[in-house]
């Protein structure tokens, strides 16, 4: 039985017995609503550096480097080192476009982008690796109120032209190694243009002109947004975020059978229940083939 199996075979055990699912999990808080936009600034006069509010961030759950182990949560570190093995050492030998990563989820509202930010922060960790983190949920973006900054001119804008180069849309952050492309001002042909021939030009650049950084797509939900599986085409690998006994198993079959078989995909397991104290975390993954 494959890891995805296996994953899939948790999920209905779970949906089926509706009881608490003990694992290896270690438990995070769950996050709680984002601060507004001006605990967070955007200095034009320093390249457009976005200032993160980083104890901020801790506080709701997000992996902020303070210093200590603690803050680098084991099921992350797992998961990035899949990614990062696929991206750069044995496994991207048979992928195309091995270091671009789309993370998305059969429906909405089933934590991808909190997997997204988190992934991107733990990754940043890393001594001699980059990310850049794109929202490309361009109809539903959450990444600016997430991580608490305003709105700025990002995908959309180069999507359209009105940036012709790739640099004028790559935020530098406060945070070493993690670059920020937002989602920008939202347009009546937002998804349609994630399937532009201008999209697979970007993917096709940052894949090649920046060959030793991870580069992590928040997209949109799998099912009811087709620009989705058009995106997943240029990618080389891919997480989809399961919410524990509430994604159905039909969703998530359907989310993700008519994906790329030569896409790397994997499963995250989110919102787990862990004891009877209610307690909730974010926890684990299943990683191989379809």
């Amino acid at each position: 039985m494959s890891t995805i199996e296996k994953a899939l075979a948790k999920q209905k055990m779970a949906q089926q017995d509706k009881t608490p699912v003990v694992t290896e999990s270690v438990t995070i808080d769950k996050p709680t609503k984002a601060v507004e936009s001006s605990t967070v600034s955007v200095d034009y006069e320093n390249n457009d550096v976005l200032v993160l509010n980083k104890n901020d961030l801790e506080s709701r759950g997000f992996l902020i480097d303070n210093g200590t182990r603690k803050s680098i949560k084991d099921e992350f570190r797992q998961i990035k080192r899949k990614l990062l093995n696929n991206a750069f050492g044995s496994g991207s030998k048979t992928l195309k476009n091995s270091n671009l990563v789309m993370i998305s989820s059969s429906k909405p509202n089933e934590g991808k982008t909190f997997i997204s930010i988190n992934l991107a922060l733990s990754i940043a960790l890393e001594q001699d690796k980059t990310v850049l983190l794109i929202d490309a949920d361009v109809l539903r973006p959450s990444i600016n109120r997430e991580l608490g900054f305003k709105q700025v001119p990002g995908l959309i804008e180069y999507l359209l032209g009105e940036k012709q180069d790739i640099s004028e849309i790559i935020y530098s952050t406060n945070i070493d190694k993690l670059k920020i492309i937002p989602a920008g001002e939202p347009h009546h042909l937002s998804n349609e243009l994630l399937a532009s021939d201008r999209m697979e030009s970007l993917a096709k650049e940052l894949a090649e002109r920046y060959p030793d950084r991870i580069v992590i797509f928040d997209c949109p939900p799998l099912i009811g947004v087709t620009e989705t599986m058009v995106l997943a085409n240029l990618m080389g690998q891919a997480l989809v975020v399961v919410e524990e006994s509430k994604t159905l198993l039909a969703d998530i079959e359907k989310a993700t059978e008519n994906l790329n078989e030569d896409l790397a995909l994997g499963l995250v397991l989110n919102k787990a229940i862990r004891s009877h104290k209610d307690m909730y975390g974010y926890y684990g993954y299943g990683y191989g083939t379809k």
